[in-house]
């Protein structure tokens, strides 16, 4: 080759490291410029990485290397003239056009510069430079090399905030679809990583409560080798894990009781704290885990991004609480109705667990299987207006008695049907029609089929099952097989008999909730 490249007395002093390198493509069918560019390159880093070159003898060769390694590669130097007067130029509207890579910093390199005239090349071609082979000494070399990691990093930055932006925008238009604070949690969390570009066992969130003197963890969300904290052995709807400090991975207990004793965010070497006090005396912690020292702009991003979440974590908390709070005075109004005819409080729970399996095994809509959870457990609210009497009597009622006890169905239906709230407006329709009979043959109305509210049907199935399968005061348990039996007999008569027929295979997980929630 006619072209020289000359390069100056560089004497580099590299340190090794792990961190992960630049890759940058060679691109270039004569073997002496690769050999120079090795020589000059050689242990050079950038940002606290190395550089690792990557050869490719045609355009061809190149193509294949881009296609694997995409936007990973940071730098391509490509020669105009190889396979083809034009190959390189081609190769050019490949990255560009055909894989749609405008991130990978792209330099021309030629040595026959009146061939490709520089203006022309850099109007039709989108490169970032153009250089003659021939002025490229050592020393510029670098500086090239060192311009375009730098220009490659910080549009890799914001494109990962650009990324990261338009996660967060749409997420904040399902904020109201977001079920339990440990899913917004997880959530956030994972926009947290992709801004700051953490490994994924780097974050940690976790909130502390005293409850009667005692200190409890709550894990709301963890990633990594700490995602292990929020695995919940029992069958628990909820959606926290709850610990002791002792029961906590010693690495965080140091730094946490630090934060919380000092009552404020402190960095360490090994991470970040974040600490925020909230309602009702619950404090709040963000732990990152870094590998490398936090730059006083990403301090200050974490500081904003934490005070934000934690708020927000607070205010799902509260609204959190609420739902539960409700969901325990609904099972507290169901189970004072039980207990008033001596029976358990444990048959509303399993009624309600069994309705919800049975209307996710119809295929109803998650809101659905929520709500019938929540209102089912009312179905009788009605008897609260029946005599003692007629409640506990331990033998058959004469039809004077049954025509009363009857009436539960609809006086309980026009308490809860006095409230706009849905969840009550679901418990209405079930009060008022759990009693009616597939056939017709039901009361209050005699409804038939499908005129029956399916919440009504699904609710008739699971408290018939319970109330067989379960002792009361006029009557022993049934057992399994002759309870079953009824159930199948009555399939097309008092049951809707895709509901029974469901029921049926799905016996097991039925009895799983029934030991959950024994008498």
């Amino acid at each position: 080759m006619s072209d020289t490249l000359l390069f100056a007395e560089d004497k580099p002093t590299v340190e090794q490291n792990s961190n992960p390198p630049w890759k940058v493509l060679v691109v270039d069918d004569e073997d002496s410029v690769h050999k120079v560019t090795r020589l000059v390159l050689k242990n050079l880093s950038f940002d606290n990485r190395p550089v690792q070159l990557i050869e490719a003898r045609s355009a061809a060769e190149a193509r294949t290397i881009l296609k694997q390694e995409g936007i990973d590669i940071a730098l391509a130097l490509v020669d105009v003239v190889m396979e083809s007067d034009h190959a390189g130029l081609e190769l050019i509207r490949t990255i560009r056009g055909e894989l749609q890579n405008h991130i990978t910093r792209i330099v021309l390199r030629t040595g026959q510069p009146g061939q490709a005239p520089e203006e022309k090349i850099i109007q039709e071609y989108d490169i970032n430079d153009y250089k003659d082979k021939t002025e490229l000494t050592g020393t510029k070399l670098k500086t090239l090399v060192y311009s375009s990691l730098r220009s490659y990093r910080d549009i890799l930055t914001i494109d990962h905030q650009r990324t990261s932006l338009e996660t967060v925008i749409h997420a904040i238009g399902k904020i109201n679809e977001v079920k339990s604070l440990g899913m917004l949690a997880s959530a956030i969390l994972d926009q947290l990583i992709s801004l700051l570009q953490f490994e994924p066992d780097s974050i940690y969130c976790i909130t502390r409560r005293i409850y009667r003197n005692e200190a409890h963890f709550n894990v709301l969300a963890a990633t990594g080798a700490l995602e292990p904290l929020l695995k919940d052995k029992s069958h628990s709807h909820k959606s926290m894990m709850q610990y002791h400090e002792d029961e906590l991975p010693k690495e965080l207990q140091e730094v946490f009781n630090t934060a919380l004793l000092e009552k404020c965010s402190i960095h360490t070497k090994q991470g970040y704290v974040a600490y925020h006090s909230g309602m009702s005396g619950s404090e709040s912690l963000l732990y990152v885990k870094h590998h490398s020292q936090i730059d006083e702009h990403a301090k200050h991003l974490l500081e904003i991004f934490s005070a934000d979440v934690i708020s927000t974590y607070h205010t799902l908390l509260l609204k959190e609480e609420i739902q539960e709070t409700q969901e325990e005075l609904i099972y507290i109004l169901g189970e004072a109705v039980e207990k008033r005819s001596k029976e358990t409080g444990a048959h509303v729970k399993r009624v309600a667990e069994i309705s919800a399996l049975l209307a996710s095994l119809f295929g109803t809509n998650e809101l659905f299987v929520e709500n019938i959870r929540l209102a089912s457990p009312l179905h009788d609210l009605g008897k609260i207006a029946i005599p003692d009497a007629i409640l506990n009597k331990p033998g058959k009622l004469n039809p004077d008695e049954w025509e009363l006890m009857q009436t539960h169905a609809e006086i309980g239906e026009a308490m809860l049907a006095s409230s706009d709230r849905p969840i009550f407006q679901l418990a209405a329709r079930i009060a008022g029609s759990h009693h009616e009979k597939w056939d017709g043959s039901g009361y209050p109305r005699g409804l038939q089929g499908e005129e029956i509210p399916l919440s009504g049907r699904i609710t008739a199935v699971a408290d018939v099952f319970d109330a067989l399968n379960s002792e009361r005061c006029y009557k022993e348990s049934w057992p399994l097989e002759k309870t079953l039996g009824l159930l199948q007999k009555e399939s097309g008569k008092q049951f809707d008999p895709e509901l029974i027929k469901l029921f049926l295979d799905n016996i097991e997980t039925v009895l799983d909730i029934c030991n959950r929630y024994p008498d």
